[in-house]
């Protein structure tokens, strides 16, 4: 099964892309609202109930780093069936855990197989699509994507009344084995034979070395990496700061999470209206700008404790609100800069962006002490170096890149 790459957005393709990297949020949103109550079922400690979601994304980001560079050798489509089917197969253990400790680590591989689809989506995309449409196209894909953690809280905190948190991952399960199949019917191969034989397995790792040799390249990690590392302290934090802090229910968390998910989907549908005439360095520099200053200012209610929930709630919106428009505009300028190692560009920005979200939320973890400023702190600093990652895009767009590994 190929695919010809197209001059103009390929709308059914956007829409099956979206679900398949769907798998990786809502596999961390659907369970959020169960956290408080797997730290019960184990009688373990906030911290500890959240290391699931910290094995989660250094998972994530393993798995990103080498799913790209194996795209790039043997196809997108192989790779990408296999790591559905391995996220379908550990959403089960970990349905089936006793114990915390297995469940971290099988959180960890189900990370793994869901790298795969966030990955390869973004690259699969970026083949079968033109170069001018590529920013667009990948908004698109965050808007589609963003349907499932919209939902996914919602969806978690019913499923709590139902049957507790292991039914959360006999759904994740369902939903794997459904991604599963879609994908083997309907996704194309878009990296052709001939591609695949210009670049050997090492030498495709190898430009990994390029590009953590790039400052541009950093400038995008550290910016759309930043941005996420805020978003990811506070998708920690909250189920403990909104229920056992500000006493909302784990039925009524769903909606709050919701906002921000629509701050996300409105962020990148402006984007899709305006990369095509500004392009993509105007719209980093204003939404790193953005993401700081509401950053700095979540950090500022959470410590004061000035305006209470709504406050917190308010400056959330907006530090989430742009980490989609970051992630789209940054991942393909760095696609395109290395348009010959494409996956492992796209690989290296997910996982870097993945990695510092992990080590946001072992910080936020490590800090718990039942109030908002752990989180405060976190999103404060972390909207800081997303600003330093702008400077250095924009200070060093201009410079060549380092040769492409072929």
């Amino acid at each position: 099964m190929s695919h010809v790459p197209r001059s103009r957005p390929d709308g059914r393709l956007i829409l099956l892309l979206g679900a398949l990297a769907a798998c990786g949020p809502i596999s961390i949103d659907m369970y959020l609202p169960s956290l408080p109550t797997i730290a019960q079922a184990f009688a373990i400690s906030t911290g500890a109930a959240q290391a699931t979601l910290t094995s989660f994304m250094f998972g994530f980001s393993i798995g990103m780093l080498l799913y790209g560079p194996l795209s790039d050798t043997y196809g997108r489509r192989p790779v990408l069936l296999g790591g559905i089917v391995m996220y379908a197969l550990a959403s089960v253990a970990c349905a089936l855990s006793f114990s915390i400790g297995s469940l971290v680590m099988f959180r960890f591989v189900q990370a793994l197989g869901a790298g795969a689809a966030s990955v390869l989506a973004r690259a699969i995309a970026r083949d079968a699509h033109g170069p001018t449409d590529a920013a667009r196209v990948l908004s698109m894909l965050a808007i589609v994507t963003s349907i499932g953690p919209l939902l996914a809280p919602l969806i978690g905190g019913q499923l709590l009344l139902l049957g507790g948190w292991r039914v959360v991952f006999v759904v994740l399960t369902l939903f794997g084995a459904v991604c599963a199949v879609t994908a083997f019917f309907k996704v194309p191969e878009t990296w052709p034979r001939e591609k695949r034989a210009q670049s050997a397995l090492l030498k495709s790792f190898g430009a990994y070395g390029k590009l953590l040799r790039d400052p541009v390249a950093w400038g995008h990690m550290l910016c759309g990496g930043m941005a996420f590392a805020s978003m990811f302290a506070y998708i920690t934090a909250t189920p403990f700061v909104y229920i056992e802090y500000f006493h909302v229910s784990a039925q009524h968390y769903g909606f709050l999470f919701a906002l921000n998910i629509v701050g996300i989907m409105f962020g990148n549908f402006l984007n899709t209206r305006l990369v095509g005439r500004l392009g993509s360095l105007p719209i980093i520099s204003f939404a790193a700008t953005v993401s700081c200053v509401a950053s700095l200012f979540v950090c500022l209610v959470s410590l004061t404790g000035w305006g209470g929930l709504w406050s917190i709630v308010f400056g959330l919106f907006f530090v989430v609100g742009v980490v989609g428009v970051l992630s789209a505009n940054c991942t393909t300028d760095l696609m395109h800069r290395y348009p010959l190692n494409a996956g492992a560009a796209a690989a290296v920005f997910g996982a870097v962006q993945l990695a510092l979200g992990a080590l946001s939320s072992l910080a936020v973890g490590l800090w718990q002490d039942g109030s908002p400023r752990g989180m405060g702190i976190v999103v404060g600093v972390a909207g800081s170096l997303c600003y330093v990652g702008r400077m250095l895009v924009v200070r060093w767009h201009g410079t060549k890149a380092p040769a492409a590994v072929v």
